[in-house]
């Protein structure tokens, strides 16, 4: 039977969750820095300048404002009324069953098809290294690892994403400080900078705003990962504080990186010494003679693949732990650890399993049919962050209206400038998405992942048309 979520109604409260109180709010906070710092940025942002130019800065600007609005929105709901499964819930009780359902679904099988694109990713690079270990092995060794990290306490989780998260922020915070000293030619052999790179090769918009757009629809995506921060939260001793925290956190300084970042590597190179699949990172820091730069930055980006890996199965398996919890997902998934002397209890160890046995079958897929069919089944997904960030939104304008009549006292967060930015977001989102089907190399991604939301859809609705059939029939 299906246990709706409860909606705010004095003081919203949300039902105890099994699930271990472990995790502190330096993981958290560190989960919300270095959950969207990954292999798009280190890697996939050359793509951005490769179309873009020194504008790349405004394309980043603008795709992480619509990361930073969606995050305040999401930060706010969930300080309100945290739970497990954190933008389902909230869609569940702002907009339906059909909601809660499809996007749950949606973030579930994105969040476990990308996990094969990291775990195999992260063994190229592990064979580079080792050549007689083959990267199926590679990935063996991943998911073995961190499907016994997420097995156990919870804080485990929490410390993997601490340290991981810790090393890929002071890789940044390093490379900002040389690059800096870079561009004021206050490094060994080197001469200032200035703007030269910033306005020649075509000036700042050597492709126009058309290739700043371009940029936007080769970034945006390297923000997703943010979320898993609202899902972790409710399993902390103060959900309500520290997601709050960590939203305000997060954000501000995750802009930092990334625009910091693509403005240090525009102003010391020059844009045209960029191109896609080559990172920016290790031609910057190769031109200030920093040694072993490829190597250094190779470890960086292993690191960061296996971090996004371990998050992944986190939110992964949570969220389908919520789904369980709602008679969205069999019940047999609700089953936890039970706490012994010296152990923790409360890990969904089922949903772990569930989401992981997923991830191994996504990872032989992208092994054995990389260009058929783990390629639809990535192009199902290249899309769905943008559609749960819409949900998001949605979701956040029914219930903020509910919480200031209801029980305005709850709302620790509060979005900026309620409801404009909201719509201005949905506004922009849509936006995105039109521009990709206009773009030939992304009309794909919308196209299957439309095809996918619509398939869940399908289902979502006939299931509540099913069972409010059944309920007519007894009398319920």
């Amino acid at each position: 039977m299906h246990e709706a979520p409860p909606t705010p109604s004095g003081a919203p409260t949300t039902p105890a969750e099994p699930l271990e109180h472990g995790l502190k709010q330096r993981h958290l906070t560190m989960l919300g820095l270095g959950g969207v710092i990954g292999a798009g940025l280190f890697v996939g942002s050359g793509a951005g300048i490769a179309v873009a130019g020194p504008a790349i800065v405004v394309s980043y600007l603008i795709a992480g404002a619509l990361a930073m609005l969606v995050m305040r929105m999401l930060g706010e709901m969930s300080a309100a009324m945290p739970a497990s499964g954190s933008f389902s819930v909230h869609a569940e009780r702002a907009l339906g069953r059909w909601a809660g359902f499809s996007v749950g679904w949606l973030y579930w099988f994105l969040l476990v098809v990308v996990l094969a694109v990291e775990a195999t990713a992260a063994a190229q690079i592990a064979h580079g290294w080792v050549p007689a270990v083959e990267p199926w092995a590679w990935v063996l060794l991943f998911m073995v690892v961190f499907t016994a990290a997420n097995l156990t306490a919870v804080k485990n989780f929490g410390e993997f994403e601490f340290w991981f998260a810790s090393l890929k922020v002071g890789a940044i915070v390093v490379f900002l400080g040389l690059g800096v000293l870079a561009v004021f030619g206050w490094l060994p052999d080197t001469d200032p900078v200035g703007m030269t790179n910033l306005t020649g090769q075509g000036g700042f918009l050597p492709n126009g705003w058309g290739g700043v757009v371009s940029g936007v629809l080769t970034v945006v995506f390297a923000f997703g990962g943010l979320e898993v921060v609202t899902i972790a939260a409710a399993e902390t001793d103060d959900p309500a504080r520290a997601v709050g925290r960590a939203v305000r956190s997060a954000v501000v300084r995750i802009l930092f990186f990334y625009v910091g970042s693509m403005l240090v590597i525009v102003t010391v190179l020059p844009w045209t010494a960029q191109q896609a699949g080559l990172s920016p990172y290790v031609k910057v820091l190769d031109s200030i003679g920093v040694p072993s730069a490829g190597q250094i930055m190779n470890i960086v980006v292993f690191v960061a693949l296996l971090s996004a890996l371990n998050a992944n199965l986190y939110g992964s398996s949570r969220m389908v732990f919520s789904l369980a919890e709602r008679g969205e997902a069999p019940r047999g998934l609700l089953k936890v650890s039970g706490g012994s002397p010296g152990k923790a209890g409360g890990v969904p160890r089922r949903a772990v399993l569930a989401s992981v046995t997923f991830g191994f079958v996504s990872v032989l897929l992208n092994l054995l049919w990389p260009d058929t069919v783990f390629l639809y089944m990535l192009n199902s997904v290249g899309a769905v962050l943008l559609f749960v960030w819409a949900l998001i939104a949605a979701s956040q304008l029914r219930l903020r209206a509910r919480l200031e009549r209801e029980a305005p006292g709850a709302l620790a967060l509060r979005m900026w400038c309620f409801p404009y930015l909201t719509w201005l977001t949905l506004a922009g989102l849509l936006g995105v998405l039109l521009l990709m089907l206009t773009d030939a190399d992304a009309r794909p991604q919308v196209l299957w992942s439309a095809g996918a939301t619509a398939l869940v859809l399908l289902v979502a609705v006939g299931r509540q048309w099913r069972e409010g059939k059944g309920s007519a029939l007894t009398g319920r």
